[in-house]
């Protein structure tokens, strides 16, 4: 797909459909490249000495000290902060129309952070400069590494003011990024000992062996990743999105676009208009969560009242954009698990 064809999708529909595409070049990281070393010393090191990190861009990046005046992607931060490492700046969706924390901000104090940008392709350069940022954190859903939610217009701009690092949340499966992130924090001075943590992570593969197990025993049961926009509805494809891959991995049936949408798309989604929302027949519908979806309950289509898991009452919250921490995936998880031991065969 052409880089131009791809920007068109991504405008017209991709924040709804539960998946991204690339949005241009990829924003350079200043900094050395060729050190491998994948990440810094321990956090104690990283306080007092140089800190160095290895982005999954193969980019490294190299101060003197570990930064302090960070900014990151909304759904960064939230991950950084379950970890003790907070952030100065945030940009990407942060705050709901009423002033509250949208669902990507996790648990973080909005109020204590400054929003460069609360929607797509919104980004205070001026603000951003203010911070006297010493790094930039995104993820990235394409594989020339490009930061999500960094815009087209500004990226050159931004990146003469930071360095950036980007973490990968394109065709992998979950538990990489989550790894990452989990490196990314302790090198950024995040106490990984903590019980919090710890815990966390040992209720995710808890978790995981829950959902493995059940979709062992209801082999039979269908899942659809759907979202919803006014004209259409978007069934998610699971070969590159972190969370698909991962649940698809331990054993879940899910329904899947076909082939000739997924090539329209870069791979990612079929997009149905509403009078064609029962082509595929699923006995769970996992609907995305986040604030430029429609939710369930504010959907009015007939077609889509009328679905045998929407009469059945089995639709579930999907998180399309993951928070990287292990605390904030533990649930996901767990949702879908319940969602398959309980469901019935309606399809």
């Amino acid at each position: 797909m052409s880089n131009a064809r791809t920007a068109r999708f991504s405008r017209r529909g991709l924040l709804a459909a539960g998946g991204a595409l690339g949005l241009g070049a990829v924003l350079t990281a200043c900094g050395d490249e060729d050190k491998k070393d994948g990440g810094s010393g321990s956090a104690d090191e990283a306080k007092s000495g140089p800190w160095t990190f290895e982005d999954d861009r193969g980019k490294t990046v190299k101060l003197d000290k570990v930064p302090a005046n960070i900014v990151a992607f909304t759904g960064v931060a939230a991950a950084l902060y379950d970890y003790g490492v907070e952030v100065k700046g945030v940009f990407g969706p942060t705050k709901t129309k009423d002033g509250k924390a949208d669902v990507q901000a996790g648990d973080m104090d909005i109020s204590k952070v400054t929003i460069l940008g609360n929607v797509w392709d919104q980004f205070n350069v001026e603000k951003y400069a203010a911070l006297a940022p010493e790094v930039l954190i995104s993820t990235t859903f394409d594989s020339a590494g490009t930061l999500w939610y960094v815009p087209e217009k500004s990226k050159d701009k931004i990146a003469k003011l930071a360095p950036s690092v980007a973490v990968s949340v394109y065709d992998r499966q979950l538990t990489q990024p989550l790894q990452r992130m989990w490196e990314l924090a302790e090198s950024l001075g995040g106490d990984m000992k903590a019980a919090k943590a710890v815990d966390a992570k040992k209720r995710f593969e808890a978790a995981s062996e829950r959902l493995r197990k059940a979709a062992k025993a209801n082999p039979d049961i269908k899942v659809m990743a759907g979202s919803a926009s006014q004209e259409l509805f978007y069934v998610s494809g699971t070969n590159l999105s972190v969370d698909l891959e991962y649940f698809k991995a331990l054993g879940v049936n899910f329904v899947e676009p076909s082939e000739e949408a997924k090539k329209a798309t870069g791979g990612w989604f079929e997009s149905l208009s509403w009078e064609n929302v029962d082509k595929h027949k699923a006995d769970i519908i996992m609907m995305d969560d986040r604030s430029s979806a429609i939710q369930p309950a504010d959907i009015t289509e007939a077609t889509w009242k009328k679905l045998p898991a929407v009469k059945a009452g089995q639709v579930i919250p999907r998180s399309a954009e993951p928070i990287l921490s292990y605390d904030k995936c533990v649930p996901l998880v767990e949702n879908l698990a319940a969602a398959i031991e309980k469901a019935k065969k309606v399809s």
